[in-house]
């Protein structure tokens, strides 16, 4: 087979995973069968025992990651929708939008490097707490690998996802808002999905969360390449 029939068979193989993967996660509704968690599993088995290299399989694949901009942009939708919320919590968004950009990346760092971590995964794991296209505009003045920054980003959004619920339970948290600006500024698109289940203002208010962050973080990413590398 043809290295171009091959990337179309990943393509295809990949659009009928996740659909299949969304229907079954539509009937019962468990964290290990979501689409973010399932089927990356599933596709990385079919590349290992399929013998199938990355470069094949991104060959027709990557317009599925070029898809996550306009996904990304679809989120200001309902933003836009809820303006009157916003404008009145204005000044506590922006303050948690700063202070989880900022204690993102000096944790990520710091603990990269109290682990002796390889430099280049301290420049990538430094954007993991921000949506992949952001975090890939970000990672280039950082001097971060792509394809690290992308496994980071998801790893985040999963896993913030995933403990996000037990978390807020735990800290006694109940407003909406504040669990909708937690799962936006810590996992991202992951944790805005997951929002939107949970409710109408959760959802938006980690979109909006999502996106302020993410723009955050590319501004400051030149400064942070100056500061801590």
């Amino acid at each position: 087979m043809s290295n171009a029939m091959l990337s179309l068979l990943c393509l295809a193989v990949t659009l009928a995973l996740y659909f299949a993967n969304k229907k079954l996660y539509r009937r019962f509704r468990k964290l290990p069968l979501m689409p973010l968690v399932l089927t990356p599993f599933l596709l990385v088995l079919m590349l290992v025992f399929g013998h199938i290299s990355y470069q094949n399989y991104m060959g027709e694949t990557h317009w599925l990651l070029w898809l996550l901009g306009p996904a990304t942009i679809a989120f200001a939708v309902p933003v836009y929708d809820n303006l009157a919320t916003i404008r009145r919590h204005w000044l506590s968004l922006s303050a948690g939008v700063i202070t989880a950009t900022v204690v993102s990346i000096t944790s990520s760092v710091w603990l990269a490097r109290l682990f002796i971590l390889p430099d280049t995964i301290q420049r990538s794991l430094a954007v993991r707490s921000v949506t992949t296209p952001f975090a890939l505009a970000a990672a280039q003045p950082l001097g971060g690998q792509p394809e690290l920054v992308a496994l980071f980003v998801v790893v985040t959004g999963v896993f913030g996802m995933a403990v996000g619920d037990v978390l807020f339970l735990r800290l006694a948290i109940k407003a909406g808002m504040a669990k909708g600006a937690g799962f936006g500024a810590a996992s991202h698109g992951a944790g805005t999905a997951r929002s939107y289940e949970l409710g109408a203002q959760e959802g938006v208010v980690a979109s909006l969360v999502m996106m302020l962050s993410g723009v955050v973080m590319v501004l400051i990413a030149p400064l942070v390449a100056k500061v801590m590398f």
